[in-house]
């Protein structure tokens, strides 16, 4: 090999050789990081990098757990008594008491007519109002006070008068079937018609015409000038619609007005009554009534006749429930069975409105 070829081919090995390492270079020079990588580096390190953000913590939803199955006790509720069963319809007297202690506004106005011994006839209208409320269930005070207007046949003078009030009580308690019921008052002395005062005899005959329109039952309010204590007991029967009723009743009258006349009386009545229901909405009630003078009284002494009274009533009754109240109108007729009542033909018309609540 001559010179020339040696150098020619030291020349090529040379150039191959820095080929390669220029290659080699180059792909180092891709590997390493760029200046803008260590430019950025510097700059982190001169300028504080701004505060990373929170990465928010995952939020857990709970997952509502189903409430246990709730096992349903039925606990059985006590037993109820029964509701008692309704009391039995009572008849309403017409004149006797109650046998009920009762919360009642009751207006009483009975219609007389009767004749003087000429025959000329007349007309008398007595009221009677009275109200009644119980403190207890068996006991209840109460109030009656009256009125009476006389229109008097022939030249007898007419008349009106106010008569003596009645404060008192009514105890009753039922037994079974059986009402038992006592009664205790008095009178207030203050009825008009005093034969000691100026008032007119027209107030006196009325208070005379008052007692035989009444049947001699309510002797105690029209006998003005006397203060009297009344007590009486009743009992009655009530089932299956059906009631009858006795009572019995004792006055003893003390003159406390004027000078003349009994220093005192002791008067007497007693009476039955017998009512049935025909429905529950109506009732028919019949009564016996006795009024007698247990003292030689001076109506006695004038005229015998006037000892004792009997007389006798009918009527129907009503009876409306007006929500936890009742209203029992009534109305019936009475007659008299012996003198003197016969005598003067005495004809009464009796027409009742109590109502209880």
């Amino acid at each position: 090999m001559t010179t020339k070829q040696s150098t020619a081919m030291t020349m090529v090995a040379l150039a191959m050789t820095v080929i390669g390492a220029g290659r080699a270079g180059a792909q180092e020079a891709a590997a390493a990081p760029t200046t803008t990588v260590a430019t950025a580096t510097i700059s982190d390190s001169i300028t504080p990098a701004p505060a990373p953000t929170p990465t928010p913590a995952p939020v857990t939803v709970a997952q509502a757990k189903p409430a246990p199955a709730v096992t349903a006790v039925v606990t059985p509720p006590p037993p109820v008594a029964s509701p008692a069963p309704p009391a039995p319809p009572y008849s309403l007297p017409w004149q006797l008491r109650p046998v009920v202690a009762a919360n009642v506004i009751r207006s009483d106005s009975t219609v007389a007519f009767y004749e003087n011994a000429a025959g000329v006839s007349g007309s008398t209208v007595a009221t009677m109002l009275l109200a009644s409320f119980k403190v207890t269930p068996h006991l209840a005070p109460l109030v009656r006070l009256g009125f009476v207007q006389n229109t008097a046949p022939g030249m007898a003078p007419d008349g009106t008068s106010f008569i003596n009030p009645i404060v008192g009580a009514t105890y009753a308690r039922p037994v079974g079937s059986i009402r038992l019921a006592g009664f205790l008052a008095g009178t207030v002395p203050i009825g008009q018609g005093s034969t000691g005062t100026a008032m007119n005899s027209g107030a006196a005959g009325a208070n005379s015409a008052g007692i035989a329109a009444r049947s001699g039952m309510d002797n105690a309010m029209y006998a003005v000038n006397y203060f009297t204590v009344i007590g009486g007991i009743g009992a009655a029967y009530v089932a299956h619609g059906f009631t009858a009723q006795i009572e019995a009743t004792v006055l003893q009258l003390t003159r406390v007005r004027t000078s003349t006349g009994d220093s005192s009386r002791t008067n007497s009545t007693a009476g039955l009554h017998l009512g049935y229901f025909l429905i529950p909405q109506l009732s028919l009630g019949g009564e016996l009534r006795y009024q007698r003078w247990l003292s030689d009284a001076a109506p006695v002494k004038a005229n015998p006749v006037n000892r004792e009274t009997v007389t006798v009533a009918i009527g129907p009754r009503a009876h409306f429930k007006l929500g936890k109240n009742w209203f029992r109108p009534g109305i019936s007729y009475a007659r008299g069975l012996d003198k003197p009542l016969t005598t003067a033909s005495y004809n009464m018309v009796q027409v009742d409105l109590p109502f209880a609540f």
